[in-house]
């Protein structure tokens, strides 16, 4: 087959005397060498669909599935299996229904059931889904936290991770005392006590901004999902993709009732710069508008951004008065500070401010300037 050679499958449609609506359109299906055997499964499992001899479907995310789950009820026959670069899909069929199981590389997986009647097409994914999910205890050093990215074949995509993050009692002491204090009033908010949506974190790098947004989120973790944009800059850009995240996973709701959520930027510093409009686009006001305009109305949403730039440098309209919840500046220990936290260590005092990854590398006597080899000791990049 050349490049932009075609063969075409055609779906069978049902009568249009039956009122079949699906009826009355002829389907074909493309396929060419772009094409993968995941495709097909795709296709195959659309075909009953499409053509109305199976006209109900339901089907559901999950995060994370037992290495023992089968995902499959008694019964299924297994249609076809095909494995690629991104997943695991398997078609399986029954009487009246036909499924499509597939397991992304990223740990979730997709479980869709087409049927011909809905209540059918429930009962086998209840059946195929039960007790797959892994149930995980709460861990005190642990929190879970979604990762959103824009995926070219999926596209938006949100991948649940376990992460590391300590207490704020066992972590305060690495911070410098006024950028303390706002710390602690941030880590004591509750449903009760919001009274902004948004959150800036400013300072130059090494100074545990990352850091203490994860331990934000363990200390959250109650009343709060905390979710890491990857790409920002993407989904500022992307109504879609911006809706997608906006809107959350139905399964991260209490009793129907959607919780707050966190919405995790780093680095954001030329969407908030004083010359975001221009370097930009649309990219500031969107940000502006989830935060405190139609976007963002009745939904519980926080952003978090952490930058690198000086307040004084950020755009008026991100940084005005009632906008944030806070606005920390975590900066380097001043000298005396510095020298206060290393008492104990042995290690060579620093003879002006130091940052907290400097700190490290001074504790486990090397220069200041080799801080990044203390990443694992100062929770992975600070």
């Amino acid at each position: 087959m050349t490049p932009h050679e075609q063969s075409a499958l055609r779906l069978v449609n049902g009568d249009p005397a039956d009122g079949d609506v699906a009826a009355q359109i002829p389907y074909v299906l493309g396929i060419d060498d772009a094409d993968t055997p995941t495709d097909m499964v795709d296709a195959l499992l659309l075909a009953p669909f499409t053509s109305g001899a199976q006209p109900h479907a339901q089907g559901k995310r999950l995060d994370e599935v037992r290495p023992e789950a089968e995902l499959l009820p008694d019964g299924a026959t297994i249609v076809r299996s095909a494995t690629d670069s991104s997943r695991e899909a398997v078609l399986a069929s029954g009487p009246g229904w036909t499924m499509r199981v597939s397991k992304w590389r990223g740990g979730s997986t997709d479980v869709d059931v087409c049927a011909r009647t809905d209540e059918l097409a429930r009962s086998v994914l209840a059946a195929s889904t039960k007790d797959a999910a892994v149930e995980h205890r709460p861990a005190d050093d642990v929190v879970r936290m979604g990762f959103w990215h824009q995926s070219g074949r999926r596209g938006p995509v949100r991948t649940v991770r376990r992460v590391q993050a300590q207490p704020w009692e066992s972590l305060s002491a690495n911070y410098p005392a006024r950028s303390r204090e706002g710390m602690a009033e941030l880590m004591a908010v509750t449903p009760d006590t919001v009274s902004g949506r948004l959150l800036l974190l400013h300072g130059p790098p090494g100074t545990g901004k990352t850091t203490a947004l994860r331990t934000l989120a363990r200390q959250w973790r109650d009343w709060c999902q905390a979710d890491c944009v990857l790409d920002p800059e993407v989904m500022f850009h992307n109504p879609g993709y911006l809706l997608d995240v906006v809107m959350g996973d139905p399964s991260d709701e209490d009793d129907g009732e959607p919780r707050w959520r966190l919405l995790i930027l780093e680095d954001c510093d030329e969407l908030i710069s004083g010359q975001a409009r221009e370097a930009s686009g649309q990219a500031l006001s969107r940000l502006l508008n989830l935060t405190d305009g139609l976007l963002g109305q009745g939904r519980k949403i926080m952003v978090a951004i952490t930058t690198n730039e000086d307040l004084y440098r950020l755009h008026p309209a991100v940084t005005r008065p009632g906008r944030c919840l806070a606005r920390i500046e975590v900066g380097p220990f001043p000298c005396a500070e510095a020298g206060a936290w290393l008492n104990g260590t042995g290690a060579r005092k620093p003879s002006g401010p130091a940052t907290l990854a400097e700190l490290y590398a001074l504790r486990a006597g090397r220069p200041a300037g080799d801080a990044q080899r203390d990443q694992a000791d100062t929770g992975l990049y600070l």
